[in-house]
């Protein structure tokens, strides 16, 4: 193999070597000062996934949809390199490059470390794929992220410097300071930004600039950044050189027709000016490629090497082979003052009727589950480095490349055909299957008792239930009225203590719950009700292909109360007699012909409904004594159908209504309240296809609003974008505040930009944001907040109200690239309906000033729900056979309130992965917005420390070294004073104590002695 591969590049040689007889083009040139100029930039922009999978972009197949082969890419940019050692390319999408790469052979693969190595190929941004940055949480972002950089730091030995987020749609601030300056990237480059934001930037020579995304960290995480001209392909004047692509090629052959180097170099010169009429310095940048370029990578190096030596003879501007690493220096170098840039660059239009804001929504149920696996990867990896990781056994390797090829701008987003996102929900499923199995055997091992089982394979054999969300549970569903007992081990991945309620479907009537000392505690049945029931049981037939073997008579809840990074047991048995044992729900319908109100709320929290309107009308916490009248409501906006005259439709990546619809409660039925002594709750049939219940924890001073929309009627052909909304008497200005990436909050003023004097086209669209973590808006009294369970989007459109939108169908495409219209249907018995979702929300009032301790801490907890996990036990046996709590960190100790452990993990080389991150920006809240610690030799009990290195967020470098390199640039107006911003000292390696400020994040790679590499645990 070796052999052909050197012969073949013989003969390669040799070709170059004839065409080199007629003219020897000259590509050596490097920046000439005093010139303006041109960096070309030759790249190809790969999605991992959109119109094909992510496989078949790989391989070419699929090409009835697009033509379009990486593997192809790969291959032939190999010879092409090595033809001219001054041509260089960049590439991004480590999913497609670690493909390629595990097929190629010692020898090619030599090449190719040698074409890195010299420069002429560059890894730009790094990660698994472009992530997408409305639709996606920090903590997905960075995995995937690092999940890249630390490949081509082990093969390569190569640290990328830029960031390259080319086609995402909008741009957020976590991007900029947290997945651009904290990963030591010296700049960050981006396609898509407002069309009215690019006309003044590109007026005001300002689209590049420093951007200060972190108004806690400040200039100690800015980075240079640069939005292009127009978009990220070559610019205007025909410089396109696939095969297939109309461009005008140079034709330098005097002996053949058509001859035109000259008017080349005068359409190369021209579109240079052009662009050096727009931008700061004498250097400017052609992103020469666009989407699947270099099929055959000849066809555009041989129009580039023309071009480069016919311009650079020319001599009036200077052209050159370059990379966003060299521009970036080059800007560097010439010392210029840039104008700032804070907050984001949300929400993005490219026209007046075109808010790129409905993909916040689009494929709500592919959205959620993407965050359930987010937050079951980070839980899994804690079990996996309590159990030690195995290569070949059971890992989450799997799963961490399915989540973060989801991750992709055309994959979260929901923006994607529905075959590839189907294929994205596969890829899930497959991942989660084999991290079960992990989460299986590591809670068996930690859950059983060494003094019972020695050395032993674990007894316990845990069951999980990942259809919970439809109240299927096969793990819980068991008859236990035969003396045999339910083990639920309940598994906190939180860093503090966590009392929380669980529900699960039951079989039996008559059973008693035990907490892990054996106490009997307070438990409740609640009767499932019929819309439930409907959704689990279509949606059982419809993933698993047969309908459930048993009906649940009850949801079980009960409270459980579990300790840091650990585990409680609780023990469910068939009760010793009828009527001792889990209270039964009393139930109460209410008719709306009759004008009643109704209390909801044993503890603080109190809620009123009105039978006659079918609405809550009052919340009162009698703790805060914050009282508000609230109302919430539905209503839809029928998506706009273009014409020939305007034919923008509302489909899955543009949001554009076409009149707002309320949606008013039917039925004789108003409310239904079941009350007991663990919860309350309040269900409403809206009208046939939304359902909800609005539930109260006793304890608890949040509202849990969970709610059932669809299938969406669309039969009168309109499609339709379902909305809820929360209205208060609060008098908010105009003004709310939505989450950056779940992390920071960044203002929001309705109708305004803060970069540009806003022409108001869309009302709604044009004021809709991302939203991952939560919503609030404030007044001079009170504050009131949502946090969410998925990415979506949201807005306050009035005074006193927020809105989100929880489900989209439409049947049009907007002519954005997908050419689909975003139905998506369910099919089961052989009957296909519209999706329907099920999700949640939550709501709490707080003074004012007081709301941000609820929103972090419970935003936490809904990013990492408890993890549940069943095991059938003989009644014989007690709670001896097995441990009934279990804590992998200190027993006295919990992390501060302030502090979130967002990554444990053990690496190939046995060494630990670990970040932590403060959860509050500067000024957020009086007593958490301050300095934190955390104690490492508390966090890893028993356990001897080696070492712990502090590196940058991806962990493919050291931190000290990263701030040596980092690029300190000069912005406008820098003479006056600025704020000192503290960060978190070095770690003293006697004391081990690692400090945080406020919205720090900081990454360790910690060496434990041989010795203690895994964890004992005692009976």
């Amino acid at each position: 193999m070796g052999i052909k591969v050197l012969l073949w590049l013989v003969l390669l040689a040799g070709v170059v070597c004839i065409e080199s007889n007629f003219v020897v083009y000259n590509t050596s040139q490097g920046i000439v000062p005093g010139k303006l100029n041109v960096h070309l930039v030759p790249h190809t922009h790969d999605d991992v996934g959109w119109l094909k999978t992510v496989d078949q972009y790989y391989v070419g197949s699929n090409n009835s949809i697009q033509v379009a082969c990486v593997q192809n890419v790969l291959d032939s940019l190999v010879p092409a390199l090595l033809a001219d050692p001054n041509r260089k390319f960049i590439y991004v999408e480590q999913a497609f490059f670690q493909r390629w790469w595990r097929n190629q052979g010692e020898i090619i693969q030599h090449v190719v470390k040698q074409l890195v190595s010299s420069g002429q190929l560059e890894f730009i941004n790094g990660g698994m794929c472009m992530h997408d940055e409305a639709a996606t949480h920090y903590i997905d972002m960075i995995d995937q992220t690092t999940l890249g950089h630390r490949f081509i730091k082990e093969e390569f030995g190569i640290i990328p410097r830029i960031g390259w987020q080319i086609d995402p749609f909008g741009h957020s601030a976590v991007q900029a300071y947290l997945l651009g300056a904290e990963l030591g990237f010296d700049s960050l480059f981006f396609g898509r930004i407002d069309y009215q934001d690019r006309a003044k930037r590109i007026n005001e020579k300002s689209l590049e600039f420093v951007w200060q995304g972190s108004k806690s960290l400040g200039s100690s995480a800015q980075i240079f950044a640069g939005a292009f001209p127009k978009n990220y392909e070559p610019p205007p004047g025909g410089f396109y050189y696939e095969v297939n692509d109309d461009s005008p090629i140079v034709q330098d052959d005097i002996n053949l027709f058509d001859y035109n180097v000259q008017e080349r170099v005068d359409a190369f010169v021209a579109a240079a000016v052009s662009q050096a009429n727009i931008t700061r310095t004498n250097h400017i940048m052609w992103t020469m490629g666009t989407d699947f370029k270099y099929q055959y990578a000849h066809t555009w190096f041989r129009q580039m090497d023309k071009l480069i030596h016919y311009v650079n003879k020319d001599g009036r501007v200077n052209a050159l082979y370059s990379t966003p690493s060299i521009y970036t220096d080059a800007k560097y170098a010439t010392d210029e003052s840039w104008p700032t840039k804070t907050d984001d660059f949300f929400p993005y239009a490219d026209s007046a009727n075109a808010y790129w804001t409905g993909y916040f929504t689009s494929r709500p149920a592919l959205k959620r589950y993407v965050r359930i696996m987010s937050g079951y990867y980070l839980a899994a990896r804690q079990l996996e480095f309590f159990k030690g990781r195995s290569n070949s056994g059971p890992n989450t390797d799997s799963l961490a490349d399915a989540l973060a090829i989801a991750q992709h701008h055309d994959g979260v987003t929901g923006t994607e055909k529905q075959h590839v996102a189907n294929d994205y929900a596969k890829r899930l499923s497959i991942g989660y299957t084999e991290a079960e199995e992990l989460v299986a055997s590591s809670l068996s091992r930690l859950a059983q008792s060494t003094s019972n089982t020695g050395c032993k394979n674990p007894t316990l054999k845990f069951q999980q239930c990942p259809l919970l969300n439809i109240s299927y549970c096969p793990g819980s569903e068991v008859d236990l009225s035969q003396g045999k007992k339910l083990v639920v081990v309940v598994y906190n991945s939180l860093g503090w203590k966590r009392n929380d309620v669980i529900q699960i479907p039951v079989i039996n009537e008559n059973v008693t719950v035990y907490d892990f000392e054996g106490r009997e505690i307070e438990s409740q049945l609640l009767p499932p009700a019929s819309a439930y029931m409907d959704l689990r049981n279509y949606y059982v037939r419809a993933y698993l292909g047969q309908s459930p073997t048993e009906t649940p008579k009850y949801l079980l809840a009960f409270s459980v109360s579990v300790p840091p990074l650990g585990f409680s047991t609780y023990t469910i048995s068939s009760a010793r007699k009828p009527g001792v044992g889990s209270t039964r729900s009393s139930v109460h319908r209410f008719q709306n012909s009759k004008n009643y109100t109704v209390d909801v709320g044993q503890g603080n929290l109190k809620l009123t409904f009105s039978t006659d309107q079918g609405k809550m009308i009052n919340y009162v916490n009698s703790r805060s004594l914050v009282e508000e009248s609230v109302e919430q409501s539905y209503s839809y906006y029928s998506g706009y159908n273009g014409s020939d005259k305007d034919p923008q439709n509302s489909g899955a990546y543009v949001f554009r209504p076409n009149g707002t619809f309320p949606i008013k409660p039917e039925g004789q039925v108003a409310l239904t309240v079941l009350r007991g002594p663990v919860v309350e709750e309040v269900h409403q049939q809206i009208n046939p296809w939304i359902y909800q219940t609005t539930r109260l924890h006793n304890g608890k001073e949040h509202a849990e609003v969970e709610f059932i929309v669809g299938p969406i009627p669309v039969d009168d052909g309109i499609g339709k974008e379902v909305a809820t909304q929360i209205t208060t008497s609060m008098v908010t200005n105009k003004t709310f505040y939505s989450d950056s990436n779940g992390r920071d909050f960044i203002k929001r003023i309705r109708d305004y930009r803060t970069d540009w004097d806003l022409e108001v086209n869309q009302p709604v669209a044009g004021n809709y944001y991302p939203i991952n973590l939560g919503i609030y808006m404030q007044d001079n009294e009170k504050e009131f907040s949502i946090l969410v369970d998925r990415s979506l989007g949201g807005s306050s459109i009035v005074d006193g109200q927020i809105e989100l939108m929880l489900h989209r169908r439409l049947l049009l495409d907007d002519s954005k690239g997908v050419a689909e219209a975003l139905n998506e249907t369910v099919c089961a018995l052989n009957k296909c309906t519209g999706l329907t979702i099920q999700g949640k929300f939550y709501f709490r009032f707080d003074p004012l000033g007081e709301g941000a301790k609820w929103r972090r801490t419970f935003g936490q907890e809904i990013y990492s729900p408890l993890l549940l996990a069943f095991a059938e036990q003989d009644g014989d046996n007690g709670m001896s056979s097995h441990v009934a709590s279990f804590s992998g960190i200190d027993s006295s100790y919990s992390l501060p309130d302030n502090v979130a452990l967002i990554t444990l993990q053990e690496l190939d080389d046995g060494k630990v992965l670990l970040r932590l991150a403060h959860l509050y920006e500067i000024g957020e809240d009086k007593n958490l917005s301050v300095m934190t610690s955390v104690e490492l030799k508390k966090l890893f009990p028993g356990k001897k420390i080696g070492k712990v290195t502090e590196t940058n967020l991806s962990a493919n470098q050291e931190r000290t070294e990263m701030e040596k390199k980092r690029l300190v640039w000069k912005v406008e107006g820098s003479s006056r004073e600025e704020n000192k911003v503290v960060r978190g000292g070095p770690v003293d390696p006697a004391k081990l104590v690692v400090e945080l400020a406020p919205m720090e994040i900081r990454t360790f790679v910690i060496d434990f002695n041989p010795e203690s590499l895994r964890y004992v645990f005692d009976a």
